[in-house]
């Protein structure tokens, strides 16, 4: 069984950063692409990044690019999204999610585990 734990969301102003990180088990890591997504309030989850299983392949939303840089560390088991100049409509709760298998997908129907999420709040 899958588990996903993430950690490292907050209240930060706008234009700071935040790391957060994700603690996978339950299956070999690296085996499987990683992705991150977001669920604003009264809004349907969205994509923001995702990685392959080596970490080599990456590629994010148009709306996070420049900005979000995912990383994970196989020998750890944790992905990572490194969000920098953030932005008041940044404000979500993160996911992260596993896929099943070793190549990337924007596509959340792709993802078969997700972590319970953690909030990020940018204050203007």
């Amino acid at each position: 069984q899958v588990q996903l734990v993430e950690s490292g969301g907050g209240l930060v102003q706008a234009g700071g950063s935040l790391k957060l990180s994700c603690a996978a088990s339950g299956r070999t890591f690296s085996n499987y692409a990683m992705g991150w997504f977001r669920q604003a309030p009264g809004k349907e989850r969205e994509f923001v990044g995702t990685t392959s299983s080596s970490g080599i392949g990456t590629y994010y939303a148009d709306s996070v690019k420049g900005r979000f840089t995912i990383s994970r560390d196989n020998a750890k088991n944790t992905v990572y999204l490194i969000m920098n100049s953030l932005k008041p409509e940044d404000t979500a709760v993160y996911y992260c999610a596993q896929r099943w298998s070793r190549g990337t997908s924007s596509d959340l129907h792709e993802y078969d585990s997700w972590g319970q999420g953690t909030q990020v709040t940018v204050s203007s």
